[in-house]
């Protein structure tokens, strides 16, 4: 198979996979606002919050401060984790989704969040992330 091809068909996985998370997650939206205080907040605190504040390694590491909305949205010192509208290029996503490399898996060395608190992420992202 020639490399263009390869190239070809490797956009062609990427934007089928983008167009599919974007059905999904307006499937889902659709049916529900997602809120930042009631829904996302408490998964952050009890899921992230030890590591990404002062003195957690998260937070020494990366610069993310997850105590308040305007901490996870000013991002880490790498740059922002959320995208506003796009789930699927955002950062946080490709992390607890395991879409990074191992290393960078969140939360790091412990339980992947389950299918239904990433579903939430996705939704709220794609709903504009607002701080609701």
């Amino acid at each position: 198979m020639s490399v263009v091809r390869l190239a070809s068909l490797r956009v062609l996985a990427i934007a089928l996979a983008t167009l599919a998370a974007t059905l999904f997650s307006a499937s889902v939206s659709a049916a529900e606002k997602v809120s930042f205080s009631e829904d996302i907040y408490p998964i952050i605190q009890i899921r992230c919050l030890e590591c990404h504040q002062p003195q957690g390694e998260g937070y020494e590491k990366s610069g993310l401060d997850l105590r308040t909305y305007e901490g996870l949205m000013k991002g880490t010192k790498f740059g922002p984790m959320v995208i506003p509208g796009d789930a699927f290029m955002s950062n946080l996503i490709v992390l607890i989704d395991g879409r990074a490399r191992a290393g960078l898996r969140m939360p790091h060395g412990k339980k992947k969040l389950n299918s239904c608190d990433r579903r939430l992420f996705r939704s709220w992202i794609n709903q504009g992330a607002k701080n609701n």
